[in-house]
């Protein structure tokens, strides 16, 4: 297995949990806020990592990055977290060298995803690896490798339908929502928190219950109005949660608060009220479950509901693996021959040296002694030589690293690692 190291004793990890293992509350415990995914950034600057990338969504937590061992990056997240090494052993995986590729490729994609064909994912990798590069933490491998992984998203999202019916968990908590509360289009729905999933979840409100009484509210209020304006919808300030709370007969939270905003002290009810908690971690006290008439329903739920529609695409899913394998290989052969590469130019020099100087030598040996055709026939079973070496390091069989140090101590090599 190659290494795909930085230096001779830097690997590529994957580090992470998910929700197969971790459940919500797990799951909110690694979460990372904005703040604290910079914080971790700039952690791991100061600690000497060279590239490392950091994602946090509802479902998953993950840093992707080079490191001499696993544990710089496990350290990273549980310092910059609510989660503890013991936590994080439970639930968690270590993934290294090609198979940290290829994590990163299926979660990329949206074949590793809660609800299968969710592509949402895609735009937090972009994102934080965008902001890993602005602090200088992205080299060439990592941006090579996050440019692969968009591009089969792209690809596999255009030529499969393995995302057909718009697959997520906002557009499963609708779906809920339209199966099990009778006459949706006429009921009062509050939507508490307006960030990514709380848009999506609400556009397909809009789209799927043509309801017209449907209330946001968010800490930030010019958010909301944003949102509200492009969808016709009323606005509250986060003042009245509590008033609307009462009105409501579907309340859909989604904000990014790390500790629970609502419970069943702020719940004074008359009437049933089903609860979506689509938050990590989760918003909504489990508490509220001890009064009559409220249901209560977490993400982790509503991405174990099946449909024809999901069942469907679970048909593509080779076609998918196929355009990860195609891309995959490309940008494998890549980094084996940005590895040899200095290798390679430095056998040529050296080889190149021993010329000029045994034709230096001849010269001045041999009569009539034709140099420029000596020049000509060496250089071409240099290039010959040289090829030959550069083929075997391509060959998907070599032990590159292992072939690597052989040439640079047979031919006593100075390389400069790039």
């Amino acid at each position: 297995m190659e290494n795909h190291n930085v230096s001779k004793h830097q690997f590529f990890y994957s580090i992470g949990l998910s929700y197969k293992k971790a459940d919500a509350e797990t799951r909110g415990k690694f979460s990372l806020d904005t703040l604290a995914k910079t914080r971790l950034l700039e952690q791991a600057k100061n600690e000497g990592i060279q590239s490392l990338f950091v994602t946090s969504t509802c479902n998953r937590t993950e840093i992707y990055g080079h490191a001499e061992h696993p544990y710089q990056l496990i350290k990273l997240l549980c310092e910059n977290s609510n989660g503890t090494v013991e936590d994080f052993q439970k639930v968690a995986y270590v993934y290294k060298s090609q198979e940290a590729i290829q994590h990163l490729f299926r979660v990329g994609t949206g074949l590793d995803s809660q609800i299968l064909g969710d592509f949402e994912i895609i735009s937090q990798i972009r994102n934080g690896f965008a902001e890993a590069r602005a602090m200088g933490l992205a080299n060439a491998f990592l941006e090579r490798l996050v440019n692969a992984v968009i591009q089969s998203s792209k690809k596999i999202k255009n030529e499969t339908e393995i995302s057909s019916g718009a697959t997520s968990v906002s557009f499963a908590s609708v779906q809920y929502i339209i199966k099990n509360v009778p006459d949706i289009g006429n009921k009062n729905i509050l939507l508490f928190g307006t960030g990514k999933i709380g848009r999506n979840t609400c556009e397909n409100l809009v789209k799927h219950t043509k309801n017209e009484h449907i209330t946001l509210i968010n800490r930030t209020k010019d958010k909301a109005e944003k949102l509200a304006g492009k969808l016709n919808l009323i606005v509250k300030d986060y003042s009245e949660l509590h008033i609307e709370l009462q009105k409501a007969d579907v309340v859909v939270v989604a904000t990014g608060a790390q500790n629970p905003t609502i419970d069943k002290a702020i719940l004074n009810l008359k009437k049933p009220l089903l609860i979506l908690d689509l938050s990590i971690p989760k918003n909504v006290n489990e508490n509220v479950k001890d009064l009559e008439g409220v249901t209560l329903i977490h993400m982790d739920h509503l991405s174990q509901m099946t449909d024809e529609t999901l069942e469907n695409r679970k048909a593509h899913i080779p076609a998918a693996e196929a355009i990860i394998e195609e891309i995959k290989e490309e940008f494998v052969a890549w980094t084996k021959i940005r590895k040899f590469a200095p290798t390679i130019n430095a056998l040529k020099e050296k080889l190149n040296t021993i010329k000029n100087s045994e034709l230096d030598f001849q010269s001045k040996k041999i009569s009539n002694f034709n140099e420029e055709q000596a020049e000509i026939i060496s250089s071409r079973i240099i290039q010959k030589i040289t090829t030959h070496f550069a083929n075997h390091l391509k060959n998907e069989d070599t032990m590159v690293d292992e072939s690597i140090d052989w040439i640079e101590k047979v031919f006593q090599l100075e390389t400069v690692t790039k």
